[in-house]
């Protein structure tokens, strides 16, 4: 018996060492420490919703660029300030916007549980609930998330797939993180809504029309982007899907089997062949994307979150907190 309890006792400081005071992200992590947590960014994100149609898509983006570069970490609301650079300066983050609501979002937590909710939270639970407000599904994650101190802009370039990207290359970045070939399709199925500037097109269109392109859909983009050579700071864009803009459905998926995606990356998962088997069964069953969709989400959504003491719960989502 004595032998028994003493290997209990070695089980046990060996799971110290693996986890020194770190705790997982867990479902209902502010039960008692802000019971309206969720319910209070749920009623913000609707109203911001009611107001503003495209903070929904904003909430998905801002998921997408803030996981997949290094930890689920807010790292990307961070402005340029005493030595921080932000990771929104990055031409990557071309087009974002919407910041300025996560604060309303924050203002509204903060009256209820100062200093307890984590940007971090908010960034994928707006997400989450945006997502169902253009249609998506309903995806149960866990909290727990903690802010970060530093801004990883010298990663986003080479952490966040460009538009003229190979399908290879952006297959594996999300491998890299656990998302595989079905569940990256899936993502980028979040294509269904929102829209792209001119200036991610017209590569496509100019000089001569990318042959891939359906002919009749090619007009339409050049109707919307004119010139080959658009004004950055000109608002000049092509919806991403003309049938159902703002539902996120597998009618992207439709359009791009008719060659009717926007950017290379889209075409592309139509003409490799370890993508296209998956392409033709969302674009055939809406309830097997958002299945794949909600899975794909998730595990972006807990890729590798600052918990426990790391990091710290940010007053404002914009700066790091004085010391």
């Amino acid at each position: 018996m004595a032998t028994f309890k003493f290997i209990i006792f070695l089980l046990l400081q060996l799971l110290l060492q693996f986890h020194p005071g770190k705790s997982d992200l867990q479902l209902n992590y502010y039960s008692e420490s802000c019971p309206r947590a969720e319910a209070i960014i749920k009623e913000q994100v609707t109203k911001l919703y009611q107001k503003h149609g495209n903070t929904a898509v904003s909430w998905i983006r801002n998921l997408f660029h803030d996981c997949i570069v290094k930890s689920c970490d807010a790292s990307l609301l961070l402005e340029t300030v005493n030595g921080v650079e932000s990771e929104k300066t990055s031409s990557r983050s071309f087009g974002m916007r919407n910041f300025k609501y996560i604060n309303t979002i924050k203002d509204a937590l903060e009256k209820e549980c100062p200093m307890t909710v984590s940007c971090a939270d908010i960034v994928s639970l707006s997400a989450r609930d945006g997502a169902v407000l253009l249609g998506g599904p309903y995806i149960e994650m866990k909290t727990g998330r903690r802010d970060s101190k530093e801004s990883h802009a010298a990663l986003v370039d080479s952490s966040i797939p460009n538009h003229n990207d190979t399908i290879s290359s952006v297959l594996s970045t999300f491998q890299s993180i656990g998302i595989d070939t079905e569940g990256t399709v899936a993502l980028l199925g979040a294509h269904s809504v929102g829209r792209v500037h001119c200036i991610n097109i017209v590569h496509r269109l100019y000089p001569t029309v990318d042959p891939t392109l359906d002919p009749d859909y090619a007009g339409y983009l050049k109707g919307r982007c004119p010139s080959p050579y658009p004004d950055p700071n000109a608002v000049e864009y092509a919806r991403n899907d003309r049938e159902t803009p703002m539902v996120l459905d597998n009618m992207y998926y439709k359009n791009i089997l008719s060659h009717k995606g926007l950017l290379l990356v889209d075409q592309q998962l139509v003409s490799d062949p370890s993508t296209y088997p998956f392409v033709e069964k969302m674009a055939a069953d809406n309830g097997y994307f958002h299945d794949h969709f909600s899975r794909a989400l998730l595990t972006l959504s807990e890729n590798n979150p600052l918990t426990g003491d790391e990091g710290e719960i940010r007053k404002d989502c914009r700066y790091v907190n004085a010391n």
